[in-house]
């Protein structure tokens, strides 16, 4: 049984992997608890069910291969914050003790693992190239940057599960640099600047 601190880095690990990519943590959570490699909150046992594997490994395979779809990105974006956050949410809770009580194993959900989710997510976005824009670089990289946002969802929640501790810290240095990176003079993205540096030589 993971002790309580473990059991929250966890949480917080697997939900900034939701801000990533919504359905792969649940894939990956949903994987060890079928290999017995991870024990769920009573209520989430489902989670490691068959039927569950089988719909979170779709749900996956789908959103990855949306993000490469125009139009269909776009409207994902639209939702993918709540989505997170709703994500991240329950991910968290899934994993608490099983003698934590259920008010406080959704306040640390709801703050901790929704909240961690959707920053997350709104830095991840900001990051990314803006979609409008006519430059190659950025349209290349506006790629590369999803392959990237699936890798890391993937590898913190698989990393998670046997170090959630230094993982979880890991994390929080990594979104602090991508927070600080990402929003720079006066809040402009780096891709904005960039973007607006080329209009100016034009």
């Amino acid at each position: 049984m993971f002790s309580i601190v473990t059991a929250v880095c966890l949480g917080i690990c697997l939900s900034a992997a939701c801000g990533l990519r919504v359905f792969l943590p649940f894939l990956v959570v949903s994987i060890a608890a079928k290999c017995g490699l991870l024990e769920l909150r009573d209520g989430w046992l489902w989670i490691g069910s068959w039927p569950a594997l089988i719909t979170f490994a779709t749900a996956t395979i789908l959103e990855i291969a949306a993000y490469y779809v125009p139009w269909i990105d776009n409207a994902l974006d639209s939702i993918a914050t709540p989505a997170a956050g709703i994500a991240g949410t329950l991910m968290t809770v899934a994993v608490m003790p099983a003698d934590m009580s259920s008010m406080y194993s959704w306040c640390v959900g709801i703050i901790g693992g929704g909240g961690v989710a959707t920053s997350v997510r709104l830095v991840a976005a900001g990051a990314r190239p803006p979609l409008n824009s006519r430059d190659p670089f950025i349209l290349v990289n506006h790629r590369i940057f999803f392959f990237f946002e699936s890798l890391g969802s993937v590898g913190i929640s698989v990393w998670a599960l046997s170090m959630p501790i230094i993982v979880s810290a890991i994390v929080m240095i990594l979104f602090y640099v991508m927070f600080y990176l990402t929003y720079t003079e006066g809040g402009k993205s780096i891709f904005e600047s960039h973007d607006s540096g080329n209009k100016l030589m034009q």
